[in-house]
Formats: C-alpha cells, sequence, structure tokens
C-alpha cells in the first residue's frame, strides 16, 4: 500500500509557481488591486496572551522617568539664535561702520572763522561763523559748570562705558508712559561723538555710527578727556562752540570768572542752543536755567538756598546778551564790505565799527514808534533811516520795520525816487550858474518839450525868491532853476556831492524822477552840513585778527571840496527856512537850528526827509515795498516826525 505524503507544516499558505521571480520592493509593498474593489492586506497575527498563573496578581510596571527631550533642542535653538545675532551685530557695524569718518582727522574740526563786530564804544554789535574761545580743561573751569552739566545731561558718566544703559531703559520708560518722545537716553560720550565727528541728521545709520564711535572714544581717551573735549566742542547759541566762547560771548568774561547762575546757564543751552540762548530769547533761557539748577538740587550737588542765591543773580548775569539784536541791518551792511578790506577769510576777525549804540537804539525806537502808531492809517509799511557824522561815519542804520520778517535793506540797498529831495542839487546847480538865494523867480505854469509839471495841490505864488520857493518846494521854480543852470549842470552837481548812478538830463530831473537809496542822498547832503566838502558813507574803522594784529585801519585821505565856501552858507541858510518856515516844520528842535529838505514821488510813492542838526546828518524814507500809494503822506508828515524823534536824542 503507498504511503500517502505529508504535508509540511512549515509551508507556506500561498505557494509561489517555481518559475517566478522575487517580487519587487514596490509590488511587495504595494498589493495589487482588483477591478471590482479594492483589496486589503492580510493583518499581522497578534502574539497570544501570556496566561496568568493562578494565585499570583499581576505585576506592575516601574514608573518610566519622563525625558525631556526638550532641552537640547532650545540649547541648539539658543545656539543658533547666538550665532545669527552674532553675524548680524557683524553686518551693522560692517555696513555703518565702513564710512564712519577718521576720529584722528576729524577730530581737527574745519569750522568757519567768525567775524565780530564792535561798536563805535567798544560794545559787542553782532558775530558770524563759528567763534571758538580758548581751549580748556576740566581744571580750569569753575567746578560749578562740571556739576550743573552733569546734573543736567549725564549723571552717570564716571560709571558707564558710554552708553548709558540704565539711562536708555528709564528713558523708554518715561516716553512710553507720555506716548512721545519726552526725554533722551544719550550719554555725554555720545554728544562728543556726534559734535566731533556727525552732522546733527535725525537717522538711523547717525545714531548706530554715533554708538560706534562712543565706543571708540570710552576705549581710547579718559573720562576728564571725553569731558573736556565737550567743553570745548558743545555748540552754544549765537554762534559760539565751548564754554569758553560761550562765556565770552554772552558774560563777557572767560569761563573760569562765571558764578553759579552763569554756569547753570550754559549747561541748559545744549537743549536748544539757537532757541534758548539769552540773545535770542531771555526769558527762555532763565527759565531753562532755573531747571538746570533745580536739576543740580535733585542730584544732591547743591543745596536749595544755593540754587536761591544763584536765581538773584539773574538780573546782572548777562551783560554780553543785553546788547544782541541790535543794528542787524547795520551788521548785514558791514559783513557785506569785510573781505573788501582784508580778504578771503581765513582766521578769526574783530571789526571795529562807526556805529554809535545810543543813535541806533533811537533810530530803531523812532521807526518802529511812528510806524506802529501811523503807519497803518496812512497806508504806510515800511521805513529806513541812516544817520551820519559829518566825516560820513554812518552812526546809525535801520533798514526796516522789523529786520527778523525782512532782512533786506531800505537803507543801503533799495532804490526809490527822491523827489523834491532832489532839489539841493538843482538849486546848487543855479547858484553855480549865477542865482541867488533873493533871486525872483514866477512860480507860474510852465511847459518844457512837452511836459508840464504842476504844485502840490497846483496852487501858484507869483513873483517868489529862490529862497521862498525852495522852503515852500514850489516844482515850477524849480523847473526853471534847472533850464536856467542847465540841467547837464544839475547831473554834474549830484554826482559831483555824490548821489550814485546814471542820471539822464531830462526836463523831469529837476523834480528827482530818478532812482536813488537813502544811504546815497543822505551822505550826499554831508557838504551842505560840513561846510562844502564830500564824504564817502563809511561803517568800519578797522579789522584785526583774534591775536590784535592789525589787517586793515581807515586811513582819512583829507577832506575834498565839492562846494564853495559862500555857496555852502546860501544852501546852508535855504536848507534853514524849509524847517523854520517851510514844508519841514515837523523837524524843529528846540535847542539847536535844524536843516533839511522835504521830498514826496509822483503819487505819494515815496516820502523823504533828509536834514541834519548839530554834529547829525540823517535821511529818512517811507513808503512801501510794492510800490503802492500811500494815504496823502508828504515828506513834511510821517518822515519828519520819524526823523524829529531820532534827532532828540543825536548829538
Amino acid at each position: 500500500m503507498a504511503r500517502r505524503p505529508q504535508t509540511n507544516r512549515m509551508a507556506p499558505v500561498f505557494e509561489a509557481p517555481a518559475s517566478s521571480r522575487p517580487p519587487l520592493i514596490a509590488e511587495r509593498v504595494v498589493p495589487e488591486l482588483s477591478d471590482d474593489a479594492p483589496q486589503r492586506a492580510a493583518p499581522s497575527p497578534r502574539p497570544p496572551p501570556r496566561r496568568r498563573k493562578p494565585g499570583r496578581s499581576p505585576a506592575r510596571k516601574a514608573p518610566r522617568r519622563p525625558r525631556r527631550r526638550w532641552i537640547w533642542p532650545l540649547i541648539r535653538l539658543m545656539l543658533v539664535g547666538v550665532i545669527w545675532m552674532v553675524i548680524g551685530l557683524t553686518g551693522v557695524v560692517v555696513w555703518f561702520g565702513h564710512d564712519l569718518p577718521d576720529p584722528v582727522t576729524s577730530a581737527n574740526v574745519t569750522r568757519r572763522p567768525s567775524v565780530t563786530l564792535l561798536a563805535a564804544d567798544g560794545s559787542q554789535l553782532a558775530s558770524f561763523g563759528d567763534i571758538q574761545g580758548d581751549t580748556v580743561r576740566t581744571s580750569d573751569v569753575p567746578r560749578a559748570l562740571v556739576l550743573a552739566i552733569l546734573a543736567t545731561e549725564d549723571r552717570r558718566f564716571f560709571k558707564h562705558f558710554g552708553l548709558d544703559l540704565v539711562g536708555i531703559a528709564r528713558a523708554s520708560v518715561v516716553n512710553l508712559r507720555a506716548g512721545r518722545v519726552v526725554q533722551g537716553g544719550s550719554t555725554l560720550t555720545q554728544q562728543v561723538a556726534k559734535n566731533l565727528f556727525l552732522t546733527h541728521d535725525r537717522t538711523f545709520k547717525r545714531k548706530i555710527q554715533e554708538v560706534l564711535l562712543a565706543l571708540w572714544l570710552e576705549q581710547t581717551f579718559t573720562k576728564d578727556q571725553i569731558l573736556s573735549l565737550y567743553l570745548n566742542r558743545v555748540y552754544l547759541g549765537a554762534g559760539t562752540h565751548g564754554v569758553d566762547a560761550a562765556a565770552r560771548r554772552y558774560f563777557d568774561r572767560p569761563v573760569g570768572q562765571i558764578n553759579l547762575y552763569q554756569a547753570a546757564l550754559l549747561a541748559g543751552l545744549p537743549k536748544a542752543p539757537s532757541r534758548l540762548n539769552p540773545v535770542t530769547n531771555p526769558d527762555g533761557s532763565r527759565v531753562r536755567t532755573l531747571q538746570v539748577l533745580q536739576n543740580m538740587v535733585g542730584a544732591k550737588m547743591i543745596t536749595p538756598v544755593l540754587a536761591k542765591q544763584a536765581a538773584a543773580l539773574a538780573d546782572g548775569a548777562i551783560p554780553g546778551a543785553q546788547r544782541g539784536g541790535m543794528g542787524s541791518y547795520f551788521a548785514d551792511w558791514i559783513l557785506e564790505r569785510v573781505d573788501d578790506f582784508a580778504g578771503p577769510r581765513d582766521r578769526d576777525l574783530i571789526v571795529r565799527t562807526t556805529l554809535d549804540p545810543v543813535q541806533q537804539r533811537s533810530a530803531e525806537a523812532a521807526v518802529a514808534g511812528l510806524l506802529a502808531e501811523k503807519g497803518a492809517a496812512m497806508k504806510a509799511s515800511q521805513a529806513a533811516l541812516v544817520a551820519l557824522a559829518p566825516d560820513g561815519a554812518v552812526t546809525a542804520m535801520v533798514g526796516g520795520r522789523d529786520h527778523a520778517t525782512s532782512p533786506f535793506n531800505r537803507a543801503a540797498q533799495a532804490r526809490r525816487q527822491p523827489g523834491s529831495a532832489f532839489k539841493p542839487f538843482v538849486f546848487l546847480a543855479g547858484l553855480e550858474a549865477g542865482l541867488t538865494p533873493s533871486t525872483m523867480m514866477d512860480d507860474a505854469p510852465i511847459t518844457v518839450n512837452g511836459w508840464s509839471p504842476g504844485n502840490y495841490k497846483d496852487k501858484y505864488k507869483g513873483r517868489v525868491s529862490l529862497t521862498q520857493a525852495f522852503a515852500q518846494s514850489l516844482n515850477t521854480v524849480a523847473v526853471r532853476v534847472s533850464e536856467t543852470a542847465g540841467r547837464g549842470a544839475v547831473v554834474k552837481v549830484a554826482h559831483r556831492l555824490g548821489v550814485v548812478g546814471s542820471l539822464s538830463p531830462l526836463p523831469s530831473i529837476a523834480l528827482g524822477v530818478f532812482e536813488v537809496s537813502p544811504l546815497d542822498l543822505t551822505a550826499a547832503y554831508a557838504p551842505f552840513a560840513n561846510g562844502g566838502y564830500a564824504v564817502v558813507p563809511h561803517g568800519i574803522l578797522s579789522i584785526a585778527d583774534r591775536d590784535g594784529d592789525l589787517l586793515y585801519k581807515r586811513q582819512d585821505s583829507g577832506p575834498r571840496r565839492v562846494v564853495a565856501p559862500e555857496l555852502a552858507r546860501s544852501m546852508d541858510t535855504m536848507l534853514g527856512a524849509v524847517v523854520s518856515w517851510g514844508t519841514g516844520r515837523a523837524a524843529r528842535l528846540a535847542d539847536r537850528m535844524a536843516h533839511g529838505k522835504t521830498g514826496t514821488s509822483q503819487g505819494y510813492r515815496d516820502a523823504w526827509f533828509v536834514g541834519y542838526a548839530g554834529k547829525t546828518l540823517a535821511g529818512v524814507w517811507v513808503g512801501n515795498d510794492d510800490g503802492t500809494p500811500m494815504r496823502d503822506v508828504t515828506g513834511g508828515i510821517l518822515p519828519t516826525q520819524i526823523w524829529h524823534a531820532f534827532m532828540l536824542n543825536a548829538p
């Protein structure tokens, strides 16, 4: 009996054909799908459960300690962050530091040479450019100044490394609470970096460069050296750089001689030097100074009693600043001429001028006062006044109503029609042609080459003397005198006495129908005031550098006679008649004889009075910049009143 073959229990359930190849990986992983429905892979068999021995309870597994798998990823993340931070900071330093100025060469700051103008009495009138005083160290200045600066600008100066992280944090909190920037965190070292090497632009790049340079300064210099750099380079307003220059500008003394109040004033200026200095804003400067004194009390650097005593010194603390702002038009006029006498400016200059502070204040008060009182009603918005000594030295100059609003100098730059104020040159030409003050002429209508001028309000007086015609400013007689003497002669006389410009020998020249500046017209009257000698208007007496080396000194070339003595006396008599009983009666003075001539251009566009009394010659113009007519303003009204108010305090 044949034996049946035994089945192998370990044989696979599904046996592959002998000729089949091993399945590919994809075939083993992804099962074939039929057309009818998806086929699910057979689940892997689970191991049979363990049998428990009877009578034994199941054993409990010991709890596993939680693995802190987050620690190493966090450490790796922090390391990556630090690496990227270093890379970022390096990039910032490279990006913002590649064009940093060379600190060594930039320490020698190039500045504009300053020009300081002195009045005739030696007082300071104005300054232009960057004024820098003597170089000082911390040991050279009063301790009160150092304490005031530290109390106000950087109380932790001797504790930080160039950046005050505590101060920055405190300022950030204050600014966040206020919702705006009310407090800064810059240190003195940062301010030195900005003042010494950088611009004052409010940009992110400049701030980063300021930080980099502050760190360099702290590594290169000592704290005392950095503080000394600050004392010598900080800008303190009115063109002053450094505490010594500011002390000399505001207090008329070197910084080593200032008191506690003055030290507090200087320490408070860096916040807003142009706005809070005592020249520009005396009241604001005082308020800021009191704040600095309180800062010193708060920092326990001085006692409240000492702060109160210092505040009591405020009234006499700024003698140098009290002169600020006077003679601005004159200062501009002088500055334009400095280079002509001293050459290119390559050093600090001290310019002594001819300006008389007393006369200047009187001139400014007269112009401002009369315009404020009557200008609006008379539709007169501007005025100019210039005063000269008998030798042509300009002692006062007002170029307009307000220099801050309009710096255009109407006294020296504007050219307007003089009207009848030109008649002295016409009548002098007549005297030189043989006429006399008593010569009689007809005041009646006249026509010359088709031109028919008339008198004021078309009134005629008939037969009159030259003196009467001149005193009452009769136009028809002036034209007759011009035609008698010859228009060419009138032009020559005007040029000889100092009238500048092109004068055409037209019939209308007799009535001043051309343009001239108040300065030139006033100077041309000088021969009538000094007995017949021409003058050149000037304002500079000498120019020296800061070391006292003289660069220019005015040399008097001697008098140049342009009017014969007897004719000068005749003109003086006729000009006196104008003020005594003519059109210039408003100019009469109680203590001395006054002489002058009024003038009004066509349509009341320009009104003039030029005259002299004692040792002062002055000319006044009133009008509008755009040439619009005033309301019946003649030379005998507003200009003469301004002249009179000014001459009350003139020598």
